[in-house]
């Protein structure tokens, strides 16, 4: 069972141009590769050809993988987020209750994740702890570094 994952629009597109790209850009340039190292000559002991061919192999690896993805993408409909619960698309404004540093975060799915535009995954452990918390609640999540506590100040939708 594959893992649905859910984009915004700019994101689903931006992964259609990946594969675009992949399979007609990607694909002539990998095999313009093979064909000048099989013109040096003996294959058996050909490395330009044997890095050439494992080039082409990754690639059609990666494609095969970003298939599977857009096979299972879904696209968000934006005008449904409800804010009165974190969820993906929202975007939320939370206070570190130890150092009482405010964050703002949009929590958008993995693919899209880019923590310096302040866009965290909904499966990252802060994205994962504040999913269905609502406006004054408290929470103690886990991460890495040890458990931080914070406090939900304001959920509005992303503005992506």
């Amino acid at each position: 069972m594959a893992k649905v994952s859910y984009y915004t629009p700019e994101g689903l597109q931006k992964l259609k141009d990946e594969l675009q790209f992949l399979r007609t850009k990607g694909r002539a340039d990998i095999a313009r590769q093979i064909a000048e190292a099989r013109d040096k000559g003996d294959l058996s002991e050909n490395a330009e050809y044997d890095a050439a061919k494992d080039a082409q192999g990754l690639l059609e690896l990666k494609i095969a993988k970003l298939e599977e993805l857009l096979g299972n993408a879904r696209l968000i409909d934006e005008s449904s987020i409800d804010t009165s619960k974190v969820s993906i698309l929202t975007q939320v404004k939370i206070k570190n209750l130890k150092t009482k540093a405010v964050q703002t975060y949009t929590l958008v799915s993995e693919e899209e994740a880019d923590l310096k535009l302040g866009r965290i995954s909904v499966q990252s452990p802060i994205g994962k702890g504040l999913l269905g918390k609502a406006v004054g609640e408290k929470v103690t999540i886990q991460v890495p570094a040890g458990a931080l506590d914070f406090e939900v100040l304001s959920i509005d939708r992303a503005n992506i």
